[in-house]
């Protein structure tokens, strides 16, 4: 076992951690006055010029594949970039990269979605979560009838991550009722559903900055050349989507845990009580301790999770791993450093308040953490996993 970086990955991570620095975090100030007024946190000709600037020092299309431009950097590696990009709230993603059951898309289907995806030119979500219907896809109810060479849809999707934004979804539907009835998860098709095509968004508004969108779905007509992958085979495209996603909120956990411990650490230092550093203090010295320890437990389980996933193995199980303990550690170090700057920490002058409301979405969404330990639980249960191996 060889648990360093390679001098290569080393770079990668000094690179991205230079232009968060010097490119996103003079935007913070910017990001929450727009926010505090309604307004998007950064404009999208911000946006555009900071994933061109991005381009320049060679970040475009990370985990994108080689074949359609990308630099192909691998799951590893892309937890450590999120977990740099993670110590700043400045919503920024780089460039160049689409949605990853997007590339099960046809010839046809690529040409038409997935390379203006990856271009920039159009935006996507995918949309399977519904009011009833979260963690639970039985209770899945948006349907989708074959009429000719057009299938119909019909129902809401719910808490949609970009899609107010998007140009198009990819969406799950019920294809055949009597299969999902039966089994909760064969009977789905995953669509490609073009904006234009008729459905409709609106703004959820929530405790934090994520701005979801409940999406409606009337009488959508689309044609049969949009089913994405196999009819009735949604399902396992919806979970390697959402597969993708656990191990990222563990590392974004990471990044906003470290950078909000440099800020305790800093703060404990300067702030005086009594004529001497409450960072003297053995109360603030321990929350500093049990930080830096839970941060760092955090983020090898999530390098662990990617990099099993980067050899070809079954990861699931660590992914659940890392997204249950790294979204509860990130609820438990942002607690603590709001405590370490007292009344400071409440106030909307520092940030501490605003990414207290972010962590706490990270224990709810891609999967709540009573869903995580039961595949956890089951796994162990079920003999899938022996406690004490390496997995």
């Amino acid at each position: 076992m060889y648990l360093r970086l390679t001098d290569e990955q080393k770079m990668i991570k000094e690179t991205i951690s230079k232009f968060v620095k010097n490119e996103l975090i003079p935007f913070e100030n910017d990001v929450l006055k727009n926010e505090r007024e309604g307004k998007p946190g950064i404009s999208p000709e911000n946006l555009k010029e900071l994933q061109l600037k991005a381009r320049d020092f060679g970040f475009w299309g990370i985990d994108t594949p080689e074949e359609y431009g990308g630099a192909n950097m691998g799951n590893m590696m892309m937890a450590i970039v999120r977990m740099e990009v993670a110590k700043t709230f400045v919503p920024f993603k780089f460039g160049g990269s689409a949605d990853n059951i997007l590339y099960y898309a046809n010839e046809e289907q690529k040409i038409k979605y997935l390379i203006p995806a990856i271009n920039g030119d159009k935006k996507s979500c995918f949309a399977i979560t519904e009011p009833d219907a979260g963690s639970d896809t039985r209770n899945i109810k948006m349907t989708a009838v074959k009429e000719g060479n057009e299938w119909v849809l019909n129902g809401e999707k719910s808490f949609i991550t970009g899609g107010n934004e998007a140009d198009f979804v990819m969406v799950i539907a019920i294809t055949d009722k009597e299969a999902h009835r039966a089994t909760g998860r064969d009977g789905v098709t995953c669509f490609i559903v073009d904006r234009v095509m008729g459905w409709k968004s609106e703004y959820i508004d929530t405790m934090g900055e994520w701005g979801p969108a409940g999406l409606v779905f009337d009488n959508v007509r689309v044609p049969e050349d949009n089913i994405l992958g196999e009819i009735n085979r949604g399902y396992e495209l919806g979970l390697e989507w959402i597969g993708a996603q656990r191990w990222s909120v563990g590392a974004k956990a990471v990044g906003m845990a470290e950078r909000l411990l440099q800020m305790a650490i800093d703060y404990s230092k300067e702030r005086k009580t009594f004529g001497q550093p409450i960072a003297d203090r053995q109360a603030i010295q321990w929350q500093i301790a049990d930080s830096a320890v839970e941060i760092e437990a955090a983020k090898w389980l999530v390098l662990n999770a990617t990099f099993t996933l980067d050899h070809g193995e079954d990861n699931r199980h660590l992914a659940a791993m890392a997204k249950l303990y790294g979204a509860n550690m990130g609820n438990r170090v942002v607690d603590r450093v709001l405590q370490i700057h007292g009344g400071m920490g409440y106030t909307r002058e520092l940030p501490i308040e605003r990414w207290y409301r972010e962590a706490r979405l990270w224990r709810i969404y891609d999967g709540t953490d009573e869903i995580q330990r039961m595949i956890i639980s089951r796994n162990l249960l079920k003999g899938n996993v022996k406690v004490g191996q390496f997995v």
